[in-house]
Protein backbone atom coordinates (compact mmCIF):
# COMPACT_ATOMS: atom_id res chain seq x y z
CA UNK A 1 0.00 0.00 0.00
CA UNK A 2 0.87 3.70 -0.99
CA UNK A 3 2.11 6.30 1.85
CA UNK A 4 -0.49 8.65 2.11
CA UNK A 5 1.43 11.50 3.00
CA UNK A 6 2.24 14.23 0.25
CA UNK A 7 5.68 14.34 -0.34
CA UNK A 8 8.05 16.82 -1.79
CA UNK A 9 11.11 17.07 -3.09
CA UNK A 10 13.32 20.34 -3.56
CA UNK A 11 16.46 19.46 -5.97
CA UNK A 12 19.30 22.00 -6.23
CA UNK A 13 20.43 22.42 -9.97
CA UNK A 14 23.55 23.65 -11.18
CA UNK A 15 25.54 22.91 -14.35
CA UNK A 16 24.46 18.74 -13.52
CA UNK A 17 23.70 17.75 -17.00
CA UNK A 18 25.74 14.62 -16.82
CA UNK A 19 24.41 14.01 -13.29
CA UNK A 20 20.60 14.75 -13.22
CA UNK A 21 19.07 12.09 -15.62
CA UNK A 22 20.29 9.71 -13.65
CA UNK A 23 19.08 11.14 -10.33
CA UNK A 24 15.57 12.01 -11.53
CA UNK A 25 15.16 8.88 -12.15
CA UNK A 26 16.24 7.10 -9.65
CA UNK A 27 14.22 9.76 -7.33
CA UNK A 28 10.86 9.60 -9.75
CA UNK A 29 10.97 5.74 -9.25
CA UNK A 30 10.98 5.96 -5.41
CA UNK A 31 8.34 8.14 -5.39
CA UNK A 32 5.92 6.74 -7.82
CA UNK A 33 6.33 3.70 -6.17
CA UNK A 34 5.83 4.62 -2.68
CA UNK A 35 3.83 7.68 -2.85
CA UNK A 36 0.19 8.17 -3.82
CA UNK A 37 0.61 12.15 -4.00
CA UNK A 38 4.34 13.61 -5.32
CA UNK A 39 5.86 16.68 -6.89
CA UNK A 40 9.59 17.56 -7.02
CA UNK A 41 10.43 21.19 -7.64
CA UNK A 42 14.30 21.18 -9.74
CA UNK A 43 15.35 24.85 -8.30
CA UNK A 44 17.62 25.43 -11.21
CA UNK A 45 20.44 27.87 -10.18
CA UNK A 46 21.63 29.79 -13.67
CA UNK A 47 22.66 27.04 -15.27
CA UNK A 48 24.86 27.23 -18.12
CA UNK A 49 24.45 23.61 -19.59
CA UNK A 50 21.52 21.47 -20.53
CA UNK A 51 20.02 20.42 -17.10
CA UNK A 52 16.94 21.78 -17.65
CA UNK A 53 16.33 19.98 -20.90
CA UNK A 54 17.66 17.12 -19.45
CA UNK A 55 15.03 17.91 -16.57
CA UNK A 56 12.70 18.07 -19.37
CA UNK A 57 13.10 14.74 -21.61
CA UNK A 58 12.69 12.91 -17.98
CA UNK A 59 9.57 14.42 -16.64
CA UNK A 60 7.91 12.61 -20.02
CA UNK A 61 8.44 9.44 -18.66
CA UNK A 62 6.50 10.35 -14.64
CA UNK A 63 2.91 8.88 -14.37
CA UNK A 64 1.78 10.54 -11.09
CA UNK A 65 4.82 12.47 -9.78
CA UNK A 66 4.48 16.14 -10.48
CA UNK A 67 7.64 18.05 -11.69
CA UNK A 68 8.69 21.30 -11.82
CA UNK A 69 11.36 23.72 -12.32
CA UNK A 70 12.23 27.23 -10.92
CA UNK A 71 14.40 29.24 -13.06
CA UNK A 72 16.62 32.13 -11.16
CA UNK A 73 17.38 34.99 -12.82
CA UNK A 74 21.34 34.64 -11.86
CA UNK A 75 23.04 32.70 -9.69
CA UNK A 76 21.86 32.51 -6.16
CA UNK A 77 24.22 30.51 -4.56
CA UNK A 78 22.84 26.84 -2.79
CA UNK A 79 20.76 28.01 0.18
CA UNK A 80 18.73 30.67 -1.25
CA UNK A 81 18.22 28.69 -4.44
CA UNK A 82 16.81 25.68 -1.90
CA UNK A 83 14.62 28.64 0.01
CA UNK A 84 13.03 29.31 -3.47
CA UNK A 85 11.71 25.68 -3.90
CA UNK A 86 10.92 25.24 -0.30
CA UNK A 87 8.87 28.02 -0.37
CA UNK A 88 7.04 26.46 -3.05
CA UNK A 89 6.62 22.79 -1.98
CA UNK A 90 2.83 22.31 -0.53
CA UNK A 91 3.52 18.30 0.89
CA UNK A 92 3.57 16.92 4.12
CA UNK A 93 6.93 15.83 4.44
CA UNK A 94 9.97 17.96 2.13
CA UNK A 95 13.17 16.41 0.85
CA UNK A 96 15.94 18.56 0.31
CA UNK A 97 18.81 17.55 -2.36
CA UNK A 98 21.39 19.63 -2.31
CA UNK A 99 23.33 18.27 -4.93
CA UNK A 100 22.51 15.63 -7.49
CA UNK A 101 25.26 12.85 -6.74
CA UNK A 102 23.83 9.73 -6.20
CA UNK A 103 26.41 7.79 -4.17
CA UNK A 104 23.84 5.72 -2.54
CA UNK A 105 21.35 3.41 -3.28
CA UNK A 106 17.33 5.13 -3.96
CA UNK A 107 16.13 2.91 -1.16
CA UNK A 108 18.33 5.23 1.44
CA UNK A 109 14.98 7.97 0.58
CA UNK A 110 12.24 5.31 2.43
CA UNK A 111 14.59 4.80 5.37
CA UNK A 112 14.77 8.29 6.01
CA UNK A 113 11.23 8.79 5.92
CA UNK A 114 10.23 5.82 7.72
CA UNK A 115 12.75 7.12 10.33
CA UNK A 116 10.64 10.41 10.33
CA UNK A 117 7.36 8.91 11.08
CA UNK A 118 9.15 7.39 13.88
CA UNK A 119 8.90 10.98 15.54
CA UNK A 120 11.75 12.85 13.74
CA UNK A 121 11.58 15.78 12.26
CA UNK A 122 14.83 16.36 10.98
CA UNK A 123 16.13 13.12 9.67
CA UNK A 124 19.37 13.84 7.44
CA UNK A 125 21.47 10.96 5.36
CA UNK A 126 25.62 11.30 5.46
CA UNK A 127 28.03 9.27 4.02
CA UNK A 128 30.42 6.69 5.93
CA UNK A 129 33.47 8.26 4.69
CA UNK A 130 35.94 10.96 5.66
CA UNK A 131 34.95 14.23 5.75
CA UNK A 132 37.12 17.08 3.81
CA UNK A 133 39.64 18.81 6.15
CA UNK A 134 37.75 22.15 5.55
CA UNK A 135 34.42 20.93 6.35
CA UNK A 136 35.59 19.57 9.58
CA UNK A 137 37.13 22.47 10.70
CA UNK A 138 33.98 24.64 9.93
CA UNK A 139 31.79 22.09 11.73
CA UNK A 140 34.00 21.96 14.86
CA UNK A 141 34.45 25.87 15.03
CA UNK A 142 30.85 25.70 15.01
CA UNK A 143 29.91 23.16 17.18
CA UNK A 144 32.15 24.60 19.81
CA UNK A 145 31.21 28.27 19.35
CA UNK A 146 27.45 27.64 18.83
CA UNK A 147 24.81 29.46 20.74
CA UNK A 148 22.47 27.16 22.04
CA UNK A 149 22.84 24.45 19.75
CA UNK A 150 20.59 21.41 19.69
CA UNK A 151 22.22 19.19 17.80
CA UNK A 152 26.12 18.88 16.21
CA UNK A 153 26.03 19.37 12.68
CA UNK A 154 28.18 17.32 10.16
CA UNK A 155 28.43 16.89 6.08
CA UNK A 156 24.99 15.87 4.70
CA UNK A 157 23.71 14.49 1.35
CA UNK A 158 20.14 14.56 1.86
CA UNK A 159 17.52 15.61 4.82
CA UNK A 160 13.57 14.74 5.10
CA UNK A 161 11.83 17.63 7.03
CA UNK A 162 8.37 17.60 8.14
CA UNK A 163 5.83 20.68 7.61
CA UNK A 164 6.29 21.69 11.51
CA UNK A 165 10.07 22.47 11.55
CA UNK A 166 9.36 24.19 7.97
CA UNK A 167 6.63 26.32 9.31
CA UNK A 168 9.19 26.78 12.66
CA UNK A 169 12.36 27.88 10.43
CA UNK A 170 10.03 30.85 8.50
CA UNK A 171 8.98 31.90 12.22
CA UNK A 172 12.23 32.17 13.26
CA UNK A 173 14.07 33.68 10.51
CA UNK A 174 12.28 36.14 8.06
CA UNK A 175 15.19 34.82 5.44
CA UNK A 176 17.38 31.44 6.44
CA UNK A 177 20.50 32.53 5.71
CA UNK A 178 21.70 28.97 6.63
CA UNK A 179 18.53 26.10 6.68
CA UNK A 180 21.17 23.36 8.70
CA UNK A 181 21.69 25.48 11.37
CA UNK A 182 17.90 27.37 11.74
CA UNK A 183 16.65 23.53 11.79
CA UNK A 184 18.94 22.84 14.16
CA UNK A 185 17.89 25.68 16.54
CA UNK A 186 13.91 24.98 15.90
CA UNK A 187 14.63 22.81 19.08
CA UNK A 188 12.03 19.63 17.18
CA UNK A 189 13.62 16.18 17.39
CA UNK A 190 16.33 15.22 14.67
CA UNK A 191 18.39 12.21 13.30
CA UNK A 192 21.34 11.45 11.20
CA UNK A 193 21.28 8.14 9.74
CA UNK A 194 24.67 6.50 7.85
CA UNK A 195 24.85 4.95 4.52
CA UNK A 196 27.60 3.71 2.75
CA UNK A 197 28.27 5.29 -0.36
CA UNK A 198 28.21 2.91 -3.68
CA UNK A 199 31.43 2.78 -5.36
CA UNK A 200 31.84 4.73 -8.44
CA UNK A 201 28.92 6.71 -8.17
CA UNK A 202 29.85 9.93 -8.84
CA UNK A 203 31.89 10.56 -5.87
CA UNK A 204 34.48 12.60 -7.93
CA UNK A 205 32.14 15.21 -8.55
CA UNK A 206 33.75 18.52 -7.76
CA UNK A 207 31.82 22.12 -7.76
CA UNK A 208 32.30 24.72 -9.87
CA UNK A 209 34.17 28.44 -9.04
CA UNK A 210 30.99 30.00 -7.84
CA UNK A 211 29.95 27.29 -6.27
CA UNK A 212 32.96 27.39 -3.72
CA UNK A 213 32.91 31.15 -3.51
CA UNK A 214 29.39 30.89 -2.34
CA UNK A 215 30.25 28.27 0.46
CA UNK A 216 33.28 30.16 1.74
CA UNK A 217 30.99 33.22 2.13
CA UNK A 218 28.16 31.15 3.41
CA UNK A 219 30.61 29.44 5.80
CA UNK A 220 32.04 32.73 7.02
CA UNK A 221 28.18 34.25 7.64
CA UNK A 222 27.20 31.27 9.53
CA UNK A 223 30.20 31.44 11.81
CA UNK A 224 29.27 35.09 12.23
CA UNK A 225 25.48 34.55 12.81
CA UNK A 226 24.98 31.59 14.65
CA UNK A 227 28.11 31.42 16.88
CA UNK A 228 29.97 34.12 19.07
CA UNK A 229 33.32 33.79 17.00
CA UNK A 230 33.43 36.99 16.43
CA UNK A 231 32.49 37.71 20.25
CA UNK A 232 35.65 36.08 21.23
CA UNK A 233 38.11 37.50 18.32
CA UNK A 234 36.82 40.66 19.34
CA UNK A 235 37.55 39.66 23.13
CA UNK A 236 41.28 38.47 22.36
CA UNK A 237 41.39 41.68 20.57
CA UNK A 238 40.72 43.67 22.97
CA UNK A 239 42.35 42.15 25.88
CA UNK A 240 46.08 41.41 23.89
CA UNK A 241 45.59 45.38 23.64
CA UNK A 242 45.40 45.89 26.57
CA UNK A 243 48.28 43.89 27.85
CA UNK A 244 50.68 45.59 25.07
CA UNK A 245 49.29 49.40 26.07
CA UNK A 246 49.98 48.39 29.90
CA UNK A 247 53.07 47.15 29.27
CA UNK A 248 54.24 50.19 27.34
CA UNK A 249 53.25 52.21 30.31
CA UNK A 250 55.39 50.12 32.10
CA UNK A 251 58.10 50.19 30.11
CA UNK A 252 57.98 54.30 29.99
CA UNK A 253 58.05 54.40 33.63
CA UNK A 254 61.41 52.12 33.77
CA UNK A 255 63.00 53.68 30.98
CA UNK A 256 62.14 57.46 33.10
CA UNK A 257 63.58 55.62 36.39
CA UNK A 258 66.60 54.03 35.41
CA UNK A 259 68.05 55.97 32.69
CA UNK A 260 67.59 59.23 30.14
CA UNK A 261 64.24 59.24 28.36
CA UNK A 262 64.30 57.96 24.85
CA UNK A 263 62.61 58.32 21.69
CA UNK A 264 60.96 55.04 21.62
CA UNK A 265 60.45 55.61 17.87
CA UNK A 266 60.63 51.32 17.48
CA UNK A 267 58.05 50.51 20.65
CA UNK A 268 55.64 53.20 19.92
CA UNK A 269 55.36 52.17 15.98
CA UNK A 270 54.76 48.65 16.96
CA UNK A 271 52.17 49.85 19.42
CA UNK A 272 49.97 51.42 17.28
CA UNK A 273 50.58 48.78 14.20
CA UNK A 274 48.95 46.66 16.37
CA UNK A 275 46.50 48.46 17.97
CA UNK A 276 45.35 49.70 15.02
CA UNK A 277 45.53 46.61 13.53
CA UNK A 278 43.35 45.33 16.21
CA UNK A 279 40.71 48.29 15.87
CA UNK A 280 40.23 47.56 12.42
CA UNK A 281 39.44 43.75 12.85
CA UNK A 282 36.77 44.67 15.26
CA UNK A 283 35.25 47.09 12.93
CA UNK A 284 35.57 44.72 10.14
CA UNK A 285 33.13 42.23 12.49
CA UNK A 286 30.87 45.01 13.88
CA UNK A 287 30.18 45.89 10.47
CA UNK A 288 29.39 42.33 9.28
CA UNK A 289 27.11 41.72 12.20
CA UNK A 290 25.20 45.32 10.84
CA UNK A 291 25.52 43.55 7.28
CA UNK A 292 23.68 40.11 8.41
CA UNK A 293 21.34 41.96 10.46
CA UNK A 294 19.94 45.02 7.80
CA UNK A 295 19.92 41.45 5.51
CA UNK A 296 17.71 39.11 7.69
CA UNK A 297 15.46 42.27 9.08
CA UNK A 298 14.31 43.97 5.95
CA UNK A 299 14.98 41.60 2.50
CA UNK A 300 11.88 38.81 3.03
CA UNK A 301 12.64 37.59 0.12
CA UNK A 302 16.34 36.74 -1.82
CA UNK A 303 15.75 35.33 -4.63
CA UNK A 304 14.45 36.26 -8.43
CA UNK A 305 12.52 33.97 -10.42
CA UNK A 306 12.92 34.22 -14.16
CA UNK A 307 10.49 31.75 -15.12
CA UNK A 308 8.80 28.53 -13.31
CA UNK A 309 7.89 25.83 -15.87
CA UNK A 310 5.23 23.07 -14.51
CA UNK A 311 6.25 19.95 -16.55
CA UNK A 312 3.57 18.30 -15.56
CA UNK A 313 0.29 17.73 -14.68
Amino acid sequence: MKEKNFISAVVYVHNAENRIEKFLKALICVLEEHFEHSEIICVNDYSGDDSVEKIRQVSQTVENTSISVVNLSYFHGLEIAMNAGVDLSIGDFVLEFDNTVLDYDPEEIMKVYRRALEGYDIVSASANRREKLSSRIFYTVYDKYAINPTNKMRTESFRILSRRVLNRASHMNKTVPYRKAVYSYSGLKADNMVYQPVEGSGTDYKPGKLERRNKVELGMDTLLLFTNVGYRLSMTMSVLMLVLMLAVIIYTFIAYAVSSPVAGWTSSILFLSVAFSGLFIILSIVIKYLQLLLELVFKRQQYSFESIEKLTK
